[in-house]
This record gives structure tokens, C-alpha cells and sequence, in this order.
């Protein structure tokens, strides 16, 4: 696993004691959810991201259907 560093979070109350009786639940620590819901999160973005950059080269590059731009 990557080094890790720590860092303080302020969350709500009821917030927090959901996530500690998931972790309880999972068998893991809250500090571990946090680390894959945030890899999950960052992931999915990265991917939208990648697959919005395919999609406008693909209408730039597209062809021509005849319409002149109308429909």
C-alpha cells in the first residue's frame, strides 16, 4: 500500500456514527472507508473525464450526415 499521511476531517455527528458502525460491520476502520470511498470518487472522475475527452474528439472527427448542422 502507498505511504499514507494522516488528516483531520470534521464530519457530522450522525454522519460519523454511521460510518463507525459500518466499519464495525465490515471489519475495517473508518479511516479505511474514507480511503476507498475518496480512490473510488477520484477514480470515477478521472474516467468521466477521460471518456468526455473521447466523446468530443469523436463529434469533432465525425462524419458529415448531410445536415449542414441542421436538423
Amino acid at each position: 500500500m502507498a505511504e499514507s499521511q494522516n488528516v483531520t476531517l470534521s464530519l457530522p455527528r450522525t454522519l460519523l456514527k454511521r460510518a463507525k458502525r459500518l466499519a464495525a460491520d465490515e471489519d475495517t476502520s473508518v479511516s479505511a472507508l474514507m480511503a476507498q470511498a475518496l480512490a473510488r470518487l477520484v477514480d470515477d472522475r478521472a474516467r468521466f473525464s477521460s471518456a468526455r475527452r473521447r466523446s468530443i474528439a469523436a463529434m469533432k472527427h465525425a462524419a458529415s450526415l448531410g445536415t449542414r448542422g441542421h436538423a
